[in-house]
């Protein structure tokens, strides 16, 4: 039997043959989605449990705000994400319509899940073989950031069974508010506020719909449509956004061309302060040792960067600017041309030769609150990170004079007393002296004389106030400096007088703040309150003043040390028109200039040197003293704060009932002083003052040297002062 050709067949061999690969693949593809569907039909099941039911969302993590004592903004504190949530209400309507556009158009018309949506990004991962579709909405980008954005359907299905819960448990406002806050949009922005301020330096109640239109398109890929990197790529996508808000009735054609033809943002805006500071870096490290803030570290860590706190200082921007201007004007005057603003090349460090620099710090303290106005910590933050003023110990010079004269006053001493400034002088078999004997000279080898206390206190006469420490007792100095703030170690030892121990800037400051208090003493302090994002105060200064010293020691003092800014070693500070009163100070080998003082107004500390060492500082040729920069850079300082401010005296202390008496050092202890004893003890200190604990084992054994010999008169008449010392 013949067959015919092949060619002859009627039978639709191909056409046959293409149903049977089709239906072959339909099937294989529907096992596929089967068995892909399992882990999603498996939650699905699972979505009435109490898990599902139990849905939450975490407080948003976002930057905290530092405010001056004016209310302006200082500083923020953040982690790596900035953010700063905003209400919807401050949201135009225009960037709302254009994420809604781009992100999810329906998004007022479903219940968490687009059905259309999710199927087609559905079929298009299975054809793909994994996640490349979003096909997510709003609602379910907010549970993605919540609960993490792993890519697999069953991830998906369970974002799609929490998006419906979310639905049900909070209002479409509130799920787009918070979404608003958590897209993020690249560079380390966080929430359309902080985009707004990226890419184009504004809020986001001042985005237009352009920028709006941009933002948008952005939230899909923040990296690829980066308009600072990639500006090709985020032109073509805001094009896109441009054309989804056609779509919507929103723009019009002509519309879409004007906006696509904008600029594009070309760098990171930086509207916010974040450059650190000293001032800023305190109050940081003061908030995450704060329990206040938390128990533990971790948990104060996450307030001060994350906790959206409202942080108020005391810091005053104008007497911030004025102190830097006075520090950065004085040494630039003495600085080479091209030196760095803030510092001072001086000769390199004796015993390894490497470059040294000098520079100033200044730190303001208020009278009768301890609130910290002003803090320059030294050549500037981004320079040297050591805060000379609140970390630094430095020898104090002849600014702890100022505790020897409060130690006397407080102990009934009058500054009319006399006593010898002659030098050199000679110490001896003091108990604990170190070295024995121990020599001093006054300040360029001067002679000195006799002279009141006021006198030797306008000379700074070095002989004169170590023996004044001998008469009061350097227990008693000590004690006062305690009751004066000072928290540095303090060992007592017969040179004391002379600032060879240790303190920090801010501690002096504050201590002739109380001064300047009538003898109140006020610790400094920096932050006045910190309020949490809902405005409930969290952390609040408590004032804890305590009485330093009789009002009328304070009152004493405060006389004495006027007069040496009018015409002692500090005439430098003087400030025309306003009454200030302070002490200079210049250690050893000069290694340390200061200047302390105050007015009824302000106390502040300028201190001169290296912050890395204590070596020998000299400016234009010559060694600094307390009298020189340090008093130069107060006094340009304190004048320009003080101007327009109404002239204020200092109280009047009450006149001494009792003559002026001739003080003296026993012989066994002044081998150049000579005089005698009469055998009369030490005054006790006056009643009434609370007990400052100190170490025994550091504090020298009291001793029994008399006062004085009231009917000896002054071996010379009070010399004038002299510039120095």
């Amino acid at each position: 039997m013949a067959y015919p050709p092949m060619a002859t067949l009627t039978f639709p061999v191909r056409p046959f043959l293409r149903f049977i690969l089709i239906t072959t693949l339909a099937g294989l593809g529907l096992a596929c989605v089967a068995v892909a569907l399992l882990p999603a039909a498996k939650y699905l099941s699972y979505a009435s449990s109490s898990v599902a039911r139990d849905i939450s969302l975490s407080p948003l993590d976002q930057r905290s705000y530092v405010y001056a004592s004016d209310g302006s903004l200082l500083t923020t504190f953040q982690a790596e994400v900035d953010r700063q949530p905003v209400a919807l209400s401050t949201i135009p309507a225009d960037t709302i319509t254009a994420v809604l556009a781009v992100e999810d158009a329906g998004f007022f018309a479903h219940a968490g899940v687009n059905l259309r949506s999710t199927l087609r990004a559905f079929m298009r991962d299975v054809d793909s073989g994994g996640v490349v579709q979003g096909g997510s909405t709003i609602t379910q980008q907010v549970i993605k950031s919540e609960y993490g954005n792993e890519q697999t359907i069953g991830r998906k299905a369970r974002e799609a069974v929490l998006a419906r819960r979310l639905e049900k448990l909070m209002p479409k406002e509130e799920i787009l508010e918070r979404y608003l806050n958590t897209v993020y949009l690249g560079n380390g922005a966080y929430g359309l506020q902080a985009g707004a301020e990226t890419y184009f330096g504004v809020g986001v109640a001042d985005l237009d719909i352009g920028q709006s239109a941009l933002l948008a398109g952005m939230i899909a890929n923040p990296s690829a449509f980066d308009p600072i990197r990639h500006p090709e790529d985020a032109k073509a996508r805001r094009s896109v956004a441009l054309g989804r808000l056609v779509a919507v009735g929103r723009l019009t054609d002509v519309d879409q061309i004007y906006l696509g033809a904008t600029p594009l943002p070309t760098v990171i805006n930086q509207v916010l302060p974040t450059t650190e500071g000293y001032f800023a870096e305190k109050v940081k490290q003061q908030l995450l040792d704060d329990p206040q803030l938390g128990a533990t570290p971790a948990e104060r860590e996450y307030q001060v960067f994350r906790g959206g706190l409202k942080i108020y200082t005391t810091l005053e921007p104008r007497a911030q600017l004025l102190a830097l201007t006075a520090r950065n004007e004085v040494l630039e005057a003495v600085a080479p041309a091209g030196t760095p603003v803030g510092v001072v090349p001086i000769a390199p460090n004796p015993e390894t030769g490497v470059p040294r620099n000098a520079t100033a710090a200044v730190v303001s303290v208020e009278p009768g609150t301890g609130a910290v106005r002003a803090l320059v910590g030294g050549a500037g933050f981004d320079q040297d990170k050591f805060d000379v003023a609140t970390q630094g110990l430095r020898s104090g010079g002849s600014t702890f004079k100022i505790f020897v004269l409060m130690a006397l006053l407080e102990h009934g001493y009058s500054p009319n007393d006399s006593v010898n400034g002659s030098g050199a002088c000679t110490f001896k078999d003091i108990p604990g002296m170190v070295p024995n004997p121990y020599k001093v000279e006054n300040f360029g080898n001067s002679g000195g004389g006799s002279g009141t206390i006021t006198s030797q206190t306008l000379r700074s006469s070095n002989c004169a106030f170590v023996r004044l420490g001998q008469i009061v007792g350097i227990d008693n100095v000590v004690e006062q400096a305690r009751r004066m703030g000072i928290t540095t170690p303090l060992e007592g030892f017969v040179s004391t007088p002379l600032g060879t121990e240790g303190v920090h800037p801010i501690e002096m400051a504050a201590a002739v703040a109380a001064i300047a208090a009538d003898g109140m003493y006020n610790a400094p302090y920096f932050v006045d309150r910190v309020e949490d994002p809902a405005g409930k105060v969290v952390l609040a200064h408590a004032p804890n003043p305590r009485r330093a010293s009789s009002a009328q020691t304070a009152r004493l003092a405060a006389d004495v040390l006027e007069k040496n800014v009018q015409g002692g070693t500090g005439t430098k500070a003087r400030i025309s028109g306003q009454h200030a009163a302070g002490k200079t100070g210049t250690a050893q080998n000069a290694g340390n200039g200061w200047f302390v003082g105050f007015t009824p107004y302000m106390a502040t500390a300028v201190w001169i040197g290296s912050p890395a060492d204590n070596f020998e500082v000299r400016i234009g040729g010559t060694g600094i003293t307390g009298g020189s920069y340090p008093a130069e850079i107060w006094g340009r300082y304190m004048r320009a704060w003080h101007e327009g401010l109404p002239e204020k005296d200092f109280v009047d202390a009450a006149p001494f009932t009792r003559s002026s008496r001739y003080l003296r050092v026993d012989s066994q202890f002044d081998a150049s002083g000579g005089g005698y004893s009469t055998g009369v003890s030490r005054p006790p200190a006056r009643p009434g003052l609370p007990t400052i604990p100190t170490d025994p084992a550091t504090s020298p054994p009291s001793s029994t040297i008399p006062p004085d010999d009231p009917d000896t008169p002054p071996t010379s008449d009070p010399l004038p002062p002299e510039q120095i010392e």
